[in-house]
């Protein structure tokens, strides 16, 4: 359960010291909200309204100490280093107004991290990085490592260049797996998360290796399958940047909740190329 009142969030952060909640649920950032959806809805993409909409509910929320994951890359929502530097100065002038200690990690972002889009496959993802799963996404594993690591040490609960080392040990031993249990049950229950039951696997016409991913496309397919709005529609992305694949290897499955929004997710993907680019 993760639409909690505001006092819910409270009452499970005095608990366990913290908890999962859906920023709308709480009214955070209630403007935020409206913004948001009169963007999507006349495809708007402000820099200023990101920053005003990323800060606004941390502010809210009472945060004084703040990660931010900047992913850059060709299909990313910020393109280039550049962009990114000059979006992380603009961003930190806000914070510091706020009183808010914020780091900003540049990261990779030319593929998604994960396998999963979607609410329900990415869940399954990330229990499986906190299970310590042979099978768990090595990338979404050192990602999470990365940034825990880097807001220990904000916090200045370690030493600078140690987060890392305690972050690693705190997943490993099984003590953040431990926590998000507890939590969940402070917060009603657990759940383990399912795909939808309608799929389609999108295979490659031809052997190659896949050195380009187009994420923008890819999240629309995952979108128009009903994503994030029902929570196990999606995609489980399969081929990675660098795998070789034989030709008829299944590069990717999408899940859909009803058999229209499948076939809505397929027309526009027929209607394109190279979302995978394997040569």
């Amino acid at each position: 359960v993760v639409n909690l009142t505001l006092a819910q969030i409270i009452k499970v952060v005095k608990k366990e010291g913290g908890c999962i909640a859906w920023g709308s649920t709480a009214k955070l950032s209630p403007a935020d909200d409206i913004l948001i959806r009169v963007e999507k809805s006349l495809d708007l993409d402000s820099e200023s309204q990101l920053i005003a909409s990323v800060l606004s509910k941390k502010a809210a929320a009472g945060s004084n100490h703040v990660i931010i994951d900047m992913p850059i890359g060709d299909t990313a929502k910020i393109r280039s280093i550049e962009a990114a530097n000059q979006l992380k100065v603009e961003m930190e002038k806000v914070a510091h107004a706020l009183e808010i200690k914020l780091k900003i990690v540049i990261t990779d972002g030319t593929q998604p991290v994960g396998r999963g889009l979607g609410p329900a496959l990415e869940a399954r993802d990330v229990l499986s990085v906190l299970r310590n799963e042979a099978n768990a996404p090595a990338d979404l594993k050192e990602r999470a490592i990365l940034l825990a690591g880097e807001l220990l040490e904000l916090s200045r609960k370690v030493e600078m260049g140690d987060g890392n080392k305690k972050a690693r040990k705190i997943l490993e031993s099984g003590e953040a797996y431990k926590k998000f249990q507890a939590i969940c049950n402070a917060q009603g229950r657990f759940t383990e998360p399912k795909p939808a039951l309608h799929k389609h696997e999108i295979k490659s016409d031809h052997a190659g290796t896949v050195i380009k991913v187009d994420n923008r496309r890819l999240a629309k397919i995952a979108k128009l399958a009903g994503a994030p709005g029902d929570k196990k529609a999606g995609i489980d992305f399969l081929a990675p940047l660098g795998s070789e694949v034989e030709k008829g290897q299944t590069l990717y499955i999408i899940y859909a909740e009803s058999k229209g929004e499948l076939d809505y997710a397929l027309e526009y993907y027929n209607s394109q190329t190279d979302i995978l680019t394997i040569e």
